[in-house]
């Protein structure tokens, strides 16, 4: 009896160490991604998606980054780059390959509801309910986030003259422009009052009135405090409003910094370099036609050396190109 119980005692310290080492190694790990600046932490995100036939589709390939408390953070590339795949997986409606994602310290993998609870997200697309009013769409929002009927009373109001649109509160989603459906998406998404809010191509088929007065509603946003994360395919959106940018395309990063950073790589002010995983003679040419403003054009070996008079405005483009015609792009930058 004596040996069962000391036998009994022993198999129980076991655990007890075992588990406590199990908890040494998880606090470890998030000693390797913690960062008291940072409310989102990207390390090694991936997405594959399964195609017709078997073949495997790299989506989002092994991309690093983190994103500051307070500040707005663009991912910037062509159509099919990734950018929507890497707010899908960070959002929790896109399940997650590889990689790991914190968000506001939660592990999106592991806690998925957790997350939903600390952001927002408005889609590219419109997804107003038609039968309801815009105060109605932001009083359901918040039903469903248990906030009570006082304080979302008071929240729909608030958010509705924040966005310009208290004067249309008993109107319905199809009588507003773009513009105002955009606007009206962006205060449902803030009525739970999220620490991140995800805006997808928010400006996306604006005319330049519309777009504008959403750049100042963002901008009015950040400087409450409201941590921003967006994707855009428009050099000049990343310049006017984003504190940092990434330059994504194929899946990966290809360069990353303010956009003050990334202006001063250029002092000449007109050269990208571009690096591709092979030489291609043609590539030169193929640029030379459909990069708009693009003077001339230094190859060797797999490097070229574009000189654009606004390679700022021209980088999509370049990108654009270089991909249509089936050639690996490795990275892009600006180089004096």
């Amino acid at each position: 009896m004596y040996i069962s119980y000391g036998l009994a005692s022993l198999l129980f310290l076991i655990t007890i160490r075992e588990s406590l080492c199990f908890l040494i190694l998880i606090l470890c790990e998030n000693i390797t991604l913690s960062n008291d600046d940072s409310i989102i932490q990207v390390k090694e995100l991936k997405k594959t998606f399964l195609a017709s036939g078997g073949n495997r589709i790299q989506a989002v390939d092994g991309i690093s980054f983190d994103v500051k408390r307070r500040e707005i953070f663009g991912l910037l590339g062509p159509n099919g780059a990734g950018k929507s795949t890497t707010i899908g997986m960070l959002t929790t409606s896109v399940i997650i390959t590889g990689g790991r994602a914190l968000i506001a310290g939660i592990d999106v993998a592991a806690d998925p509801i957790g997350v939903k609870k600390e952001i927002a997200v408005v889609p590219q697309g419109v997804n107003l309910d038609r039968s309801l009013t815009a105060r109605e769409n932001l009083i359901f929002h918040a039903k469903y986030f248990g906030i009570d009927r006082v304080e979302r009373e008071k929240r729909a109001q608030d958010l509705l003259e924040l966005m310009a649109l208290s004067n249309r509160a008993s109107d319905y989603p199809p009588a507003f422009s773009g513009g105002m459906a955009r606007r009206l998406q962006i205060a449902r998404a803030l009525m739970h009052n999220p620490r991140i809010l995800f805006l997808d191509e928010a400006t996306t088929g604006l005319d330049p009135q519309s777009r504008l007065m959403i750049w100042h509603k963002i901008r009015d946003l950040n400087a409450s405090g409201q941590t921003i994360f967006l994707t855009t395919h428009h050099m000049e959106e990343a310049d006017q409003l984003c504190d940092r940018v990434a330059i994504m395309d194929h899946g990966k990063i290809l360069s990353m910094g303010t956009p003050a950073e990334l202006k001063e790589m250029i002092p000449h002010g007109n050269v990208v370099e571009v690096k591709v995983s092979q030489h291609h003679e043609e590539l030169p040419g193929w640029l030379k036609d459909e990069v708009k403003g693009l003077e001339r054009v230094e190859s060797e070996d797999n490097t070229l050396r574009l000189f654009l008079a606004r390679p700022e405005e021209a980088m999509i483009k370049v990108i654009e190109t270089i991909r249509n015609h089936d050639v690996n792009l490795e990275s892009i930058q600006l180089h004096p």
